[in-house]
């Protein structure tokens, strides 16, 4: 076994060196991602090693970058776009969601699009405006596209494998506040299927479903919880879309109760349709309402009121509170 401590950020440059060594049409491009290795380092020494024509430092142009990247895989390559920060991407939206998300269903399955749009995503880094985004709900309704977000360097690793080798294109958000997190990384292990949540703690009191960046609050709440005697289960969930709906009942079938978080704002984020879907599903099972948490419904707020915009662990441990309450 092939097992070794890494950050996330390792792990994705780990895994885009694997993929380009293995598949010569495997592209990566992006603005910066060359001579620079990207603002956060995760393409570092990749066109060093393996060539500029294979690690193409783009123009500052979102939407020409995913555009290219859509010809590129309707000629048979396998772009990996990085959009620099989450804001950036709305210039890009366009071609997304008309194109790509599009273009296998248009062409009646004959045509496939195997891209994906590499996204850092989420707040707590003291950036200014469009650096902070969470746009994921905005991608996840959009037929097509497959979202997922990794919480750890193991799934950071495994998970951008399985997007490249996807033959639909996949919105891979990165929880770019993570991204020096470390973890241990399996080189050699089998994964599981990409859209499978995944238990990191068991309990039988509540459950806490969350993906990214705030698996790790939740874990630190159901540790926190515990020291009162409350038993959280904390589920990963991993994928935005599809949702491994599944999974969260299997969960909520045991604990009875389901607090989902995000850093996104509530109002209509991907907790919305998982609170819907689980109410339809385990009506009969749950002693409380689904809870959500999350940002509010406001644009990003400057750096200096992050800390009161972003949902941390006293905003997850009063939902807890409050389901147990019921």
């Amino acid at each position: 076994m092939a097992v070794e401590k890494m950050s996330i950020a390792k792990a994705l440059n780990e895994s885009l060196r694997k993929a380009l060594e293995t598949d010569p049409k495997v592209l990566i491009m992006g603005e910066d991602v060359g001579k620079l290795g990207g603002v956060f380092r995760i393409t570092d020494g990749l066109q060093k090693d393996f060539g500029e024509e294979r690690v193409i430092d783009t123009p500052l142009a979102e939407s020409g970058i995913v555009g290219t990247a859509i010809g590129l895989a309707l000629r048979g390559y396998r772009p990996v776009v990085e959009i620099q920060f989450d804001g950036f991407v709305f210039p890009a939206y366009d071609q997304i969601v008309t194109q790509l998300a599009k273009m296998h269903a248009r062409a009646l399955g004959k045509i496939k699009l195997p891209v994906v749009v590499r996204i850092p995503y989420g707040g707590a880094i003291g950036a200014v405006e469009h650096h902070s985004e969470s746009p994921e709900a905005l991608f996840a309704h959009v037929p097509g596209l497959k979202v997922v977000s990794p919480s750890n360097a193991a799934d950071a690793y495994w998970m951008l494998q399985q997007a490249i080798l996807s033959d639909d294109p996949v919105i891979f958000f990165e929880p770019k506040r993570r991204y020096w997190d470390k973890g241990e990384v399996d080189t050699d292990a089998i994964p599981g299927e990409l859209h499978k949540s995944r238990v990191l703690r068991s309990g039988t009191d509540l459950t806490l479903a969350a993906y990214g960046p705030m698996v790790k609050v939740c874990l630190e709440a159901a540790a926190a919880a515990a020291e009162e005697g409350k038993s959280v289960e904390v589920l990963d969930l991993r994928s935005m879309s599809p949702i491994d709906f599944d999974g969260i009942q299997a969960s909520v079938e045991k604990t009875r109760r389901l607090v989902v978080v995000h850093e996104a704002p509530v109002f209509l984020g991907t907790g919305s349709e998982i609170a819907a879907r689980i109410t339809e599903r385990c009506f009969y099972h749950l002693e409380a309402p689904v809870l959500r948490v999350g940002g509010f419904h406001a644009p990003y707020p400057p750096a200096r009121l992050e800390d009161e915009y972003l949902p941390g662990l006293d905003r997850v441990l009063d939902a807890v509170d409050r389901s147990l309450a019921y």
